[in-house]
């Protein structure tokens, strides 16, 4: 059975220096303005605060 259309949505977020990102779910009814997630980025070892960015289509 599919789920309802409505309030997630994918977005990406990214680490700006390094290009490094995540594709995670947005509540759009709780989170307002762009989301940001401290996690994990590879490239420098280390967490960094990675914020919402543009999903190329």
């Amino acid at each position: 059975m599919a789920s309802k259309k409505g309030s997630k949505e994918i977005i990406k977020l990214e680490n700006k220096e390094t290009g490094y990102f995540y594709t995670v779910t947005k509540n759009n009814k709780t989170a307002t303005g762009k989301v940001k997630r401290r996690k994990y980025d590879p490239k420098l070892r280390k967490h960094v605060e990675m914020t919402e960015g543009k999903m190329s289509h």
